[in-house]
């Protein structure tokens, strides 16, 4: 792999000349084609207003889509924008010679000061058609008005500050009264506040501005023809209705703070820039003789409004002594220049003109420029034209702008939805950072970039920064597509050989152990990082070469835990003889085949934890599957190690009640070999049926005969019903285990004898103790002593079993006796029975005339009849179809055949001539055969009463209808 990627490395020093020819003839470097299908709209789009004022234009104001001019002499029109169709017509009624100086328009466009060159002021409320007189301001040219933006409202402007010719700064309120469309004076008050110098004296006030900062804190901007003043104080709170006297008091006695400039156009005027709808101006311009002064408003500054002040000097075809500039405007990035006969605008970020419009001569010279600040159009009007400019995408090449300035991030602020630009701008940032040697910076920014890959890495391999090669690559990474399989496989086995390599750079300078173990957090992250590991797994046969290569054994565990590669981790530990380690990551990730796999290693240096971790595994682990790793363990280990062997297989048994035969029967040679106490306690908690034992007889039986534990051997004997192979291998231990044995067969009675035989002949025959034997005879009632004689020898005397043979003649003669009572008994219960049939011979019934038949209800009498003893009489015939029917099929058979052979011993003899002896024996035989013939008949109908006996309880179920005749009978009840 190192030498894949060396070769790689070599092709990229051969493509360099490829990119070189490339961009001789013009290839692009970036993956965007900039081509403008269609011509750009201008960012300031002119439109002449379809309007031809019956009079000339003396002055125009717009605010909030309110347009307000002044017409000849004696006019105001007013146009709500919303509804340009229906205009609005006020006279000012004046007869002398007075015009109109300026008007001022609040923000609201609600409240119009109409300034006239008399030196007086009028009033115009949107809501009425009667134009006012401001009394209190007469006697004052109006040069300038700060509207009180917070304060001011349709009906009231508040506390607001007035300019005027000499100097002179006013407060003043108009309010319109609410019990009358205007109360007596308009004008609450008008007061003076403040005056304006420069260093010949007053000087006219051009322009005033009310701003309200943080902490309830007021900037107050004046403008004379040559200095800029602020005024900054806090009104107390609850007292802003009262104005803004206290705010000019504090400079009574000192000059605030002004900015001043030599030149002198005249007069001078500021522009604001508002970006939204009642937020503060962020932005100003201030047109004054020298050029103008630009910065932004900071509201945060104690003292001062005005920050990043710089002055654009006006354009070199501006002669400020023939064509000074008219007005200005200012918009996000412009300010707009206002000239007799064009119109320019100027970028604030460059000072370059990037707009020129020239205007005919029929429409005449320009007189005022102004802007709407709530919808930001722009307005220009000359004596008979009004022109608008609508303001689009002012911010389309402020990117460019900012990118020659080197404020990259304003640039990429700029273009971020426009990605060919943007890329430009990365471009040149990451050029810029490369050339300062700020090589990490360059990459990030070259990662973002639809340059050519191979050239920048290149660049960087040529200045040997391999960290910035790391950090470019991560970030190309980084930015590839789900798709892109063969870039994201170079790029990441290119970075783990990079990484490999630092990190072994750094291993071996000790100075570097910070950078070093940065480094590898660094490289782990990337190992383990969910975007790189499809890759990675896929490729992870080369990452492991790469990683024994550099003899990383530290990484390459940890890849292979990344990759869930346990099998890998294990081996290693067990390689490094790391047994504990290997068994808390088995233990740990819990993978039944790697236990399976490398449990015969661990428990032949580890048997206890390993069998610690068996047991925590539980029912996942097959025990089946770890027998052979405990064969191979318990033939070369101590009885000690072997009881680790036994624990597991107790806790298969016991705890998860394991019925594998394998590993009962594994257990059992365990206890064989090692726990002969165990053993018998074993076999017999498994109990003694044969269905319930999941070990192998067999097997246990060879097993305990192998190892000579005669007590199980017994104990399996009886499991397997060989009782006589029982009794004899307990005889050969114990007595009493065989009298245990003996008494088992409990249902063959000549097997137990035969048991108890062999008992006593042991105990005679090897034991030679009579009374033992003796013992034997009252512990089993099936043997007599002559059963135990034969097997005494001849020289015993009758007084060693002299009380055995009596006592077993008292059983006889009891058994005698016991005999006679019960044949006296038999004797009598047949004397009993005889008696009893004498008796039912001799018992009768009467039955009266008019009794009937308790089946058909006819008279008894008419025809033969049966009478039972619980009163019940029936005819003949009538019981035999009630009868019948609910016999069985043989006895319904049998009655046929009995009334065919009734039917025929009552014929007749056609033969008249035999002799008389004849006749009389042939009738005595016919007479006995009729008798019996209707006896039997009567056993078999009159066996029971039809209605109380048993037949009548088993008809219970029967249906009244028979199934069969359902039909038929339903048939007959419609």
């Amino acid at each position: 792999m190192a030498s894949i990627l060396d070769e790689y490395e070599d092709s990229l020093h051969r493509s360099a000349s490829v990119q070189q020819s490339r961009a001789s003839v013009g290839i692009p470097h970036s993956g965007y084609v900039n081509a403008r299908l269609e011509k750009e709209t201008p960012i300031f789009n002119k439109q002449r207003i379809d309007f031809a004022p019956p009079e000339k234009i003396n002055s125009l104001v717009v605010s909030s889509n309110q347009l307000c001019m002044s017409l000849g002499k004696d006019t105001i029109l007013r146009i709500d924008l919303g509804k340009p169709d229906e205009p609005n017509q006020v006279e000012l009624g004046r007869k002398d010679e007075a015009r109109v100086y300026k008007m001022f328009l609040d923000h609201t466009g609600s409240h119009l000061l109409i300034a006239l060159n008399t030196s007086e002021c009028l009033y115009l409320n949107r809501s009425v058609q009667k134009v006012r007189a401001l009394s209190r301001w007469k006697g004052h040219l109006i040069e300038s008005v700060g509207w009180n933006k917070f304060l001011g409202s349709e009906t009231n402007t508040g506390p607001i500050l007035v300019g005027t010719s000499q100097g002179h700064i006013y407060e003043a309120e108009i309010s319109v009264s609410e019990g009358s469309l205007f109360s007596t004076n308009p004008d609450q008050y008008f007061r003076q506040v403040y005056t304006l110098e420069e260093e010949s004296g007053p000087a006219p006030v051009c322009c005033l501005e009310i701003e309200r900062g943080i902490e309830g804190k007021f900037f107050i901007i004046a403008t004379t023809r040559k200095r800029l003043f602020q005024f900054v104080g806090k009104v107390p709170e609850g007292t802003e209705q009262q104005g803004f006297s206290s705010i000019f008091a504090m400079h009574a006695e000192h000059l605030p703070s002004f900015r001043e400039f030599p030149a002198n156009l005249g007069f001078s005027e500021i522009a604001f820039y508002t970006p939204k709808l009642r937020s503060n101006p962020r932005s100003f311009a201030w047109m004054m003789g020298n050029g103008v002064l630009y910065g932004t408003l900071d509201y945060s500054r104690p003292d001062s409004i005005l920050s990043d002040e710089r002055v654009w000097v006006y354009p070199s075809d501006i002669d400020i002594t023939v064509n000074k500039p008219i007005s200005i405007v200012l918009t996000q990035f412009h300010f707009l220049l206002l000239l007799p006969d064009r119109v320019k605008a100027v970028c604030t970020l460059n000072g370059q003109v990037v707009f020129q419009d020239l205007f005919l001569e029929k429409f005449g010279l320009l007189t005022c420029m102004i802007k709407d600040p709530t919808v930001q159009q722009i307005w220009i009007h000359t004596e008979k034209v009004v022109f608008r400019y609508h303001v689009q995408r002012e911010s389309r090449d402020v990117w460019k702008m900012y990118m020659n300035m080197n404020k990259f991030d304003l640039a990429k602020e700029y273009c971020k939805d426009r990605p060919e630009c943007l890329d430009i701008v990365l471009a040149k940032e990451a050029e810029h950072c490369f050339q300062n040697k700020r090589y990490l910076d360059s990459a990030k920014c070259y990662a973002l970039t639809q340059n050519y890959f191979e050239e920048i890495a290149l660049k960087f391999i040529e200045a040997k920064q391999e960290e910035a090669l790391m950090e470019f690559l991560i970030k190309k990474l980084s930015n590839l597509k789900p798709s892109e399989k063969t870039q994201t496989t170079l790029l990441t086995t290119w970075l783990t050989e990079l990484y490999l390599n630092w990190l072994g750079v750094l291993e071996g300078d000790p100075s570097q152990r910070n950078l070093y173990l940065d480094t590898r957090e660094k490289f782990r992250t990337f190992l383990s990082s969910p975007k790189n590991k499809d890759c990675l797994f896929n490729n992870r046969a080369s990452i492991y070469e790469l990683l024994a290569s550099h003899g990383d054994t530290e990484h390459m565990v940890y890849f292979a835990v990344i990759m869930q590669d346990y099998e890998r981790v294990v081996a290693h530990h067990c390689q490094h003889d790391e047994y504990d380690e290997a068994l808390n990551v088995l233990s740990r990730h819990r993978d039944e085949k790697l236990f399976y796999k490398f449990s015969p290693v661990l428990i032949q240096h580890i048997p206890k934890k390993v069998v610690d971790a068996w047991i925590s595994m539980g029912s996942r682990l097959d025990a089946r599957n770890l027998i052979p790793a405990l064969v191979n363990y318990s033939q070369s280990a101590s009885t000690q190690q072997i009881n680790e062997a036994i624990r597991y297989m107790e806790f298969c048994v016991y705890q998860l009640e394991e019925t594998q035969q394998a590993i009962h029967n594994y257990l059992l040679s365990l206890y064989a070999l090692c726990r002969p106490d165990s053993l018998l306690s074993y076999l017999e908690q498994a109990g003694t049926n044969p269905n319930r034992i999941h070990y192998d007889l067999k097997y246990a039986l060879r097993l305990c005969a192998e190892h000579g534990h005669h007590h199980a051997c017994v104990h399996i004997y009886k499991v397997m019903e060989l009782y006589e192979e029982a009794v004899d291998l307990a005889l050969q231990v114990d007595v009493d285990l065989a009298k245990s044995c003996a008494d088992l067969p409990e249902d063959d009675e000549e097997l137990r004898k035969k048991l108890w035989l062999k008992i006593a002949r042991h105990v005679v025959q090897e034991e030679k103790d009579v009374k033992k034997a003796m013992a034997c005879l009252s512990s089993c009632a099936l043997l007599k002593i002559e059963d135990v004689l034969p097997f005494f020898p001849d020289f015993v005397t009758i007084d060693h079993f002299k009380e055995a043979i009596c006592n077993s003649l008292e059983d006889y003669n009891k058994h005698i006796e016991e005999l006679k009572r019960e044949m006296e008994e038999a004797t009598q219960s047949a004397k009993r029975i005889r008696e009893d049939i004498q008796e039912m011979r001799n018992k009768y019934g009467s039955v009266e005339p008019q009794e009937k038949c308790a089946a058909c209800d006819f008279p008894l009498l008419n025809r033969p009849f049966y009478l039972f003893l619980c009163g019940h009489m029936f005819h003949y015939d009538c019981l035999l179809q009630a009868v019948f029917p609910n016999l069985p099929a043989y006895k319904q058979a049998k009655l046929e055949d009995l009334q065919k052979k009734l039917a025929a011993t009552s014929q007749p003899s056609k033969n008249h001539h035999r002799p008389k002896d004849a006749d009389t024996i042939s009738l005595g035989k016919g007479q006995q055969s009729r008798e019996q013939i209707k006896a039997d008949i009567d056993d078999i109908v009159a066996a029971e009463c039809v209605y109380c006996g048993e037949l009548m309880i088993r008809s219970i179920d029967k249906p009244f209808i028979d199934p069969q005749k359902y039909e038929e009978e339903m048939q007959s009840w419609l």
